[in-house]
């Protein structure tokens, strides 16, 4: 028997949690919404890439949880332990029940740092840093001002991560440091990328790997990194070759930035709303669960086969919430989202390559009149001001802002590439 009981229960309080709390909100001001949230504070993540390449600081992307859930909605400030669907209750660490009629499920991914063998211990020291650890993100900005010569490597690990961009974004903003600095003829930097090429797009892949060879920048691909230490400067890729055979390679380095391996929180994994790949198992196209009508599922925890960006939670959250609506009316879900994600491509300090992409990698650009290969000034100021702006005083918030994305204009570009 649960101890409290809401309409609507959401499981996670970050981009997608908060904007689906308050986005319901706005539209239907009877029901009674809680979210399950432990932490206190609450990060624009899009930012850190330039927190750490030293173009933004860690106070503005940060605000206090509780200035953005709307006042009407509880808080529950605690962990979601487990799900109990057949009975439509979530048990907290506390030991708490909490029932609910609709469930909506987006606690985000987890860093599995332990994976990488020596990497918890050197975090944060030892030239070791990470941008997507709030704890060490000012450290990568601290390295790539102290490297001066050697070596300075950027490791991707098997996807999926969030913001798939993101590993290289930060060694383009090093790389374009050490130029303005007149160390670039004294620093290796190397791209170490688990997977077979730049980005997953080939048609962003092409326009990427001429800002590689701008560079200089050594690549290699089907390079995994399983073990790092610290003190001797030293990391361990397992390396595949086309045919699929491994081996051990070594590096020295004298800064590296470490994208960790990334996962469904654990408590997702080992729970009945998972797939057989850990990932919160819904629909597509309406975000509904494929085996419990009454949960929904978005942002990075979700199975959906797109890239796990904030720019895909904006798109996924009006499909939710529509949908919960839906069946409180008694009506059917509805197919609603198409796979958007963006990507700002940082190329520099002050450009970025504005990716836009649906399912199946389709480029999909919500300003045709703009080459979204092209590395744009107006887009660093977007990624400086105009996004953050977007994510705390239009999605966060609750309201719809949607630039419709057309495959067309980028489709004939495609075509002439090809």
């Amino acid at each position: 028997m649960s101890e409290e009981h809401y309409s609507v229960l959401i499981v996670g309080g970050g981009a997608a949690g908060v904007s689906v709390a308050n986005n319901l909100r706005r539209k239907d001001s009877e029901i009674s919404i809680a979210l399950i949230e432990p932490s206190e504070k609450h990060y624009y993540q899009p930012a850190f890439t330039i927190i750490g390449g030293g173009a933004y600081t860690l106070p503005r992307a940060t605000r206090n949880e509780a200035d953005l859930i709307h006042p009407t909605v509880t808080w529950l400030k605690d962990y979601a332990e487990t799900f109990q669907p057949d009975d439509n209750q979530v048990t907290l660490r506390s030991g708490k029940s909490i029932g609910y009629d609709y469930l909506v499920v987006c606690p985000g991914l987890q860093l599995d740092f332990d994976k990488i063998e020596g990497l918890s211990n050197t975090l944060g020291k030892n030239g070791v840093c990470c941008n997507y650890s709030v704890d060490h993100v000012e450290y990568t900005w601290e390295m790539i001002q102290k490297t001066q010569s050697g070596k300075a490597l950027f490791t991707q690990p098997p996807m999926p991560i969030k913001c798939a961009g993101a590993p290289q974004k930060i060694m383009y903003l090093a790389a374009d440091y050490f130029r303005d600095q007149g160390n670039s003829n004294l620093i290796d930097v190397e791209f170490f990328n688990a997977g077979p090429g730049m980005f997953g797009v080939p048609f962003f892949a092409k326009a990427l790997n001429k800002v590689v060879k701008d560079y200089g920048i050594e690549t290699h691909f089907g390079a995994n990194l399983i073990a790092i230490n610290g003190e001797a400067k030293q990391a361990t890729f397992e390396v595949s070759d086309a045919d699929g055979n491994k081996s051990t390679v070594v590096k020295e380095f004298d800064m590296i930035h470490v994208t960790p391996p990334q996962s469904a929180p654990d408590f997702i994994k080992q729970s009945l709303l998972a797939n057989e790949a850990g990932w919160v198992n819904v629909d597509q196209f309406t975000l509904q669960h494929k085996q419990f009508s009454n949960i929904f599922g978005l942002g990075d925890a979700a199975s959906t086969p797109n890239a796990k960006t904030a720019a895909a939670v904006r798109k996924q959250v009006p499909v939710v919430v529509n949908n919960v609506l839906k069946l409180i009316a008694n009506d059917a879900v509805v197919e609603g989202y198409d796979g958007y994600g963006s990507c700002p491509l940082t190329t520099s300090k002050g450009t970025v390559m504005l990716a836009e992409f649906s399912y199946g990698g389709e480029v999909t650009p919500s300003f045709p009149f703009l080459d979204p290969r092209k590395n744009s000034r107006l887009w660093w100021l977007g990624k400086l001001f105009g996004f953050p702006w977007l994510y705390w005083k239009v999605m966060i918030k609750g309201y719809e802002f949607d630039i419709p994305h057309k495959a067309s204009y980028a489709k004939k570009l495609v075509d002439k590439d090809s």
